[in-house]
């Protein structure tokens, strides 16, 4: 489990243990400006981890780290899902959160889904759906 947001992230991990699956590691990245451990970074201690199956991803708008570790997620054999907030959020509106700032056309809910479709990631619309998304994933 990767996630910018605390709350969203044990919803997962809730969601996945009642769906009788489990986590080997949860990464709480945040979405404040100053960034310690990036998506990309925490990817690829999941891929490396013997441990982990597979990996959901928790994102948010603002920033363009999921974006950025999307070609990442392209190489790898586990399988990722995702979850990005902020489907509903005004286009080019300053959102409370730190870390919800969009620029050029980077860091928001399209262009942050578009990025891991691409790249083989299934993204789910709500977080409900994560857990059976990841149920159907091949398993590495």
């Amino acid at each position: 489990m990767i996630s910018r947001s605390g709350s969203l992230g044990t919803l997962m991990c809730l969601n996945l243990t009642r769906s009788g699956l489990g986590q080997s590691a949860f990464i709480g990245i945040g979405g404040d400006p100053i960034i310690g451990t990036t998506t990309f970074d925490a990817l690829r201690a999941l891929d490396r981890d013997a441990r982990t199956s597979a990996v959901v991803l928790v994102g948010e708008i603002g920033g363009a780290m999921e974006e950025e570790a999307a070609g990442y997620a392209s190489k790898m054999k586990k399988p990722v899902v995702s979850f990005i907030a902020g489907h509903s959020s005004p286009p080019d509106k300053k959102m409370g959160h730190a870390g919800a700032i969009v620029t050029g056309g980077r860091g928001g809910y399209a262009s942050k889904r578009k990025a891991l479709e691409n790249a083989g990631v299934r993204v789910a619309d709500t977080p409900s759906e994560v857990a059976a998304f990841l149920a159907q994933a091949p398993v590495a």
